[in-house]
């Protein structure tokens, strides 16, 4: 039986699942943007508010960070961890204030891979969200960090193809240069995940 000398505290696990649950209702409110007659304003301002409160997740962490002697695993990691996942709401609310604030969803249509991609970090959220709690006992994580590198990998390709489209003369030049920017925060968006990932394998293996 493996003994450890440190704490297993509660709190830091409690602080790491609530800032992924709120990734899960980031890209919720990115779906939203899918519905037709949807208010966008009311999107954006509901999706900075979901931001704020990661930051208030993450100002919590690192208060903890610095107020805990022993912590459950390496500060460093436990910084790193929580800075990642306060980067991809980042992305995520940049989205959509930039498809409120350019007006992109009074065009006719967005492209089809655009809605593609909200469905990979949708993915993604819900799998990390998922995957937070386990950090306590470090166990049933590796399907975690495998499948969120692939859905990466998807959301790489669907990029492409995005850009593809940008660039095939469908749009005027001003429009293209504003959907260029939403589609780069979105691929920003999916190797955050990944980072995050990779983060809590790095932990997973300091700590088997």
């Amino acid at each position: 039986m493996k003994f450890s000398f440190r704490p297993n505290e509660g709190a830091f696990y409690e602080l790491f699942t609530r800032a992924a649950h709120n990734l899960v209702k980031g890209t919720a409110l990115l779906n939203e943007l899918a519905l037709p007659g949807v208010e966008v304003q009311s999107v954006s301002e509901r999706l900075t508010e979901v931001e704020h409160d990661s930051d208030q997740i993450t100002h919590e962490l690192y208060k903890k960070i610095n107020s805990t002697f022993i912590t459950p695993f390496d500060r460093e990691d436990i910084y790193r961890l929580g800075s990642l996942l306060d980067d991809v709401m980042d992305h995520l609310e940049a989205v959509g204030n930039l498809l409120y604030l350019y007006g992109l969803t009074k065009l006719p249509s967005l492209p089809r891979e655009m809605h593609e991609m909200v469905n990979v970090l949708d993915a993604q959220a819900k799998l990390t969200a998922d995957a937070m709690p386990r950090l306590r006992s470090m166990k049933d994580l590796e399907d975690y960090w495998i499948e969120c590198n692939r859905l990466e990998n998807d959301g790489d390709q669907v990029y492409r193809m995005l850009l593809v489209r940008l660039f095939s003369g469908e749009y005027d030049a001003l429009t293209v240069l504003k959907m260029k920017e939403v589609a780069d925060e979105l691929e920003a968006a999916c190797d955050a995940f990944e980072h995050v990932a990779n983060t809590v394998e790095t932990i997973a293996v300091k700590e088997s």
